[in-house]
C-alpha cells in the first residue's frame, strides 16, 4: 500500500464528521435540495480525499441511477455517494458529481481543527435524492 496524500482545502471547507478530513468547498455545493436517509444532503461539483466503493443501480426517488459509495480516505467513513450514470435524460446533470450527507459531514461553521475525533462510521446508507 502506497503512502496516503490528502489535499487541504483553503476557504469555507466541509470535512468528515469523524476525523475533519477535508472533503469539498462551500462554492462546489450545485444544490441542498437533496436528501439521504439520515436527512438533508448536499450536491456537489467536486469532492476531494475519498475513495470510491463498489458501483451500483439504486432506483432514488428521481429514477435509477448508477452510483457508487465514497468513503473518507482519513477513517474510512461512508460519506455520500457519487452519481456514476443517470438513466432519465432530465437527471444527466448529476453525473460525475458527488453528494455529501450532512449528517456525516462539519461545515465550514462547525469545523474546527481541534479536538480530533478517529471514530469509525458504524453503518451506511443508501440515500435518496429529491
Amino acid at each position: 500500500m502506497g503512502r496516503l496524500f490528502v489535499v487541504n482545502l483553503e476557504g469555507q471547507i466541509y470535512s468528515c464528521k469523524f476525523c475533519r478530513t477535508h472533503l469539498a468547498l462551500y462554492e462546489d455545493i450545485i444544490s441542498k435540495s437533496f436528501h439521504s436517509r439520515h436527512g438533508k444532503a448536499y450536491l456537489f461539483n467536486k469532492v476531494v480525499n475519498v475513495c470510491l466503493g463498489k458501483i451500483e443501480e439504486r432506483l432514488m426517488m428521481t429514477g435509477m441511477h448508477t452510483v457508487a459509495d465514497i468513503f473518507c480516505v482519513g477513517c474510512g467513513s461512508m460519506v455520500g455517494w457519487k452519481y456514476e450514470t443517470a438513466h432519465e435524460k432530465n437527471q444527466k446533470y448529476k453525473e460525475g458529481k458527488s453528494v455529501l450527507e450532512r449528517f456525516k459531514v462539519l461545515g465550514p461553521d462547525e469545523s474546527s481543527h481541534w479536538g480530533v475525533s478517529h471514530e469509525a462510521d458504524a453503518g451506511g446508507s443508501e440515500g435518496d435524492d429529491v
